[in-house]
């Protein structure tokens, strides 16, 4: 059903932007995903640092970002310095280097609170989105465009993408704490 599909979409969007948001959580090692998504006022409008310039980790913890202009470097560091990430750019010559620091018993903590808080508001962009396709099912089914029995099979339907899509979401919680507490 069209319904379904449109609801399942919806759920991936959110799975995917969660996801992106813990990979740009510093867990103690180099990834270009930890500063990749950073905005860098340039040519008049804001640019994430990766349609900027090339990032790589050659080592676990350190992170090189090569521009493709020059003239932006001080803007890349200067959006990297003022990011919440606490990271220290260095400039040399024509790239960025920066050394990613181990991660503190305490930062550890402060990061596992910021992923279950993310994670419990993805939980409710789920359950919003829930809603929002029972009451449009309801809408269908009072409107006369479909049967009882077709309303409550798209129900049964919306239920099993919410319960599949929670276990995706509690997978995805347990690796990335896993992943800072040894990281």
């Amino acid at each position: 059903m069209e319904i379904l599909e449109n609801f399942k979409n919806e759920l991936k969007k959110i799975e995917e932007s969660l996801k992106t948001e813990f990979s740009s959580l510093r867990v103690g090692r180099a990834t270009p995903a930890l500063v990749e998504n950073i905005l860098v006022d340039c040519y008049g409008s804001k640019i994430p640092i990766k349609q900027l310039a090339s990032i790589s980790a050659p080592e676990p913890r350190i992170l090189i970002i090569e521009p493709w202009d020059r003239t932006v470097l001080p803007n890349l560091e200067k959006a990297i310095l003022t990011s919440d990430l606490n990271l220290n750019p260095i400039v040399d010559k024509n790239l960025i280097r920066i050394n990613i620091p181990s991660l503190t018993e305490e930062r550890r903590v402060a990061l596992i609170k910021v992923i279950g808080s993310k994670s419990e508001e993805a939980k409710i962009k789920y359950r919003n989105s829930r809603d929002k396709m029972i009451k449009e099912v309801n809408e269908l089914f009072d409107s006369k465009k479909i049967t009882e029995d077709e309303k409550f099979k798209i129900k049964e339907g919306i239920q099993k993408l919410i319960d599949l899509t929670n276990n995706n979401l509690e997978n995805l919680l347990k690796l990335k704490e896993e992943e800072i507490k040894n990281g």
